[in-house]
């Protein structure tokens, strides 16, 4: 195996890691599942602009946070697909930058996991799945208060990691060469 993809494997893996460790965190706190999250995991979303190992690291700790989650396997597949998808959009967009903070790149997973995760909250109930229950304004409630959690959560905690990034050259040491 070749530098570039054991340093790709091992980003991933550590991102996976850190991302499944939070999420259990903020679980033991009462703050990762339910209408409300506070993942401090998804501080991490922004990894996705300096590195594409981020993309398979957040995705796999998201898989591995959500084997936790009281909304069982529908989190773990819907849950894991909006943070790929985030994921994917914010390496897409890690060249636009304000000021060198990748705020673009933080918006995605608050979208997805608003979307996504906001109708998840909705339809899965403890007695199983009701599509009875996704009316419009259940699911904007629900989208509002899942994106406003993660909004404050990407944005207090990525912004600043960011930033630390570059201001460390860790960022340096996460590119291929």
């Amino acid at each position: 195996m070749n530098h570039k993809k054991t340093l790709f494997l091992v980003q991933g893996a550590v991102i996976a890691a850190m991302y499944a460790a939070l999420t259990y965190a903020a679980g033991l706190a009462g703050l990762a599942y339910g209408n409300v999250q506070f993942r401090f995991s998804e501080a991490l979303t922004v990894l996705a602009a300096f590195t594409p190992a981020a993309i398979p690291g957040l995705t796999v700790g998201c898989l591995l946070g959500n084997l936790g989650s009281p909304y069982g396997a529908v989190d773990i597949v819907c849950g894991t697909l909006a943070t790929l998808l985030a994921a994917l959009c914010a390496y897409g967009t890690r060249k636009l930058r304000v000021k060198g903070i990748p705020l673009v790149s933080l918006f995605f997973p608050v979208l997805f996991n608003a979307v996504i995760v906001g109708a998840e909250v909705v339809i899965v109930l403890p007695e199983g799945i009701s599509l009875q229950n996704l009316t419009l304004p259940a699911f904007l409630l629900s989208a509002l208060w899942v994106g406003l959690g993660e909004l404050i959560v990407c944005y207090a905690g990525g912004i600043p990691l960011a930033l630390a990034m570059d201001r460390t050259k860790l960022s340096k040491l996460l590119q291929y060469k």
